[in-house]
């Protein structure tokens, strides 16, 4: 009786999936089309949903803006902020699951909620900071900026991988000759590695969608992706056709870079969540 229940309700389940992830789909297929549009059809309504597809958008955006210039900024920031919050993630993660003291959890409490602070309300410090130190318009300050607002999240995340593994498993490496720097490279971290991946994979995703300190920290020589959508925005309006497709421009590596690593996205993440 309980296998009959469960074929039958499958196929409602399996739709609504579908209704939700056309739902979520349906902003960028409409991005995309917008941007093979003319301003005049991109403005029309009701909206053509049949037309002639033009470049002239994608044309006039890379004659009017070093596109390439953007998407380098937007690789080195998000890479090195990831990488800078895993070095320092992944000793913090194991010394809290594998040594944790009475502050412990209150701890991981405090850095999860320095996500709740807006960013707006550390803006001015943080802006008279990077001036200050000459750092205003550099990849250097968004590279540490974002590693500090992902460092919470990453922790997060390795603590719970580094805290599914057996705690007897430090005490057979040490037996066997190793110290605590070749049980945590050798033995813990290659077991780990599926949920530093995933870690990795979200901290990159996250650092290339941050847009707030991007478009107050920077003017021109280090600005990502981000701040080149905003750069079409024009005092005298906005042109949704040329906006559209500056957006697919700026999404379509992140895009293909989360198709490509799905599958070590997900591994990661559920990794440890069943015995």
């Amino acid at each position: 009786m309980s296998q009959g229940v469960v074929k039958k309700s499958s196929p409602i389940a399996g739709t609504i999936a579908w209704v939700v992830a056309l739902l979520m789909f349906f902003p960028i297929a409409w991005m995309v089309l917008a941007s093979f549009k003319t301003e005049v059809q991109a403005v029309q309504t009701p909206p053509l949903i049949i037309f002639h597809p033009t470049l002239i958008n994608y044309r006039d955006i890379f004659a009017e803006a070093n596109y390439l210039q953007f998407a380098w900024n937007s690789i080195a920031i998000s890479v090195g902020a990831t990488v800078l919050s895993l070095i320092i993630g992944v000793p913090a993660a194991f010394s809290m699951a594998f040594y944790p003291t009475h502050r412990t959890r209150g701890l991981l409490l405090w850095m999860l909620s320095t996500k709740m602070l807006p960013a707006v309300g550390v803006l001015v410090p943080i802006y008279l900071l990077c001036r200050d130190l000459g750092l205003l318009d550099s990849k250097t300050a968004l590279i540490v900026i974002n590693m500090l607002s992902n460092l919470p999240i990453a922790i997060w995340m390795l603590y719970t991988f580094f805290r599914d593994l057996p705690k007897d498993i430090i005490e057979a490496s040490r037996i066997d000759g190793a110290n605590l720097r070749q049980v945590l490279v050798h033995v813990l971290l290659p077991l780990v590695m599926p949920g530093i991946a995933s870690t990795g994979l979200l901290g990159i995703i996250l650092c290339w969608n941050e847009a707030f300190w991007s478009l107050n920290l920077t003017a021109h020589s280090a600005a990502p992706l981000t701040a080149f959508i905003a750069s079409f925005s024009a005092p005298q309006g906005l042109f949704w056709a040329k906006l559209s497709a500056a957006s697919v421009l700026a999404i379509a590596p992140i895009l293909i870079f989360g198709w490509i690593s799905q599958k070590q996205l997900v591994s990661g993440l559920t990794f440890g969540a069943v015995k």
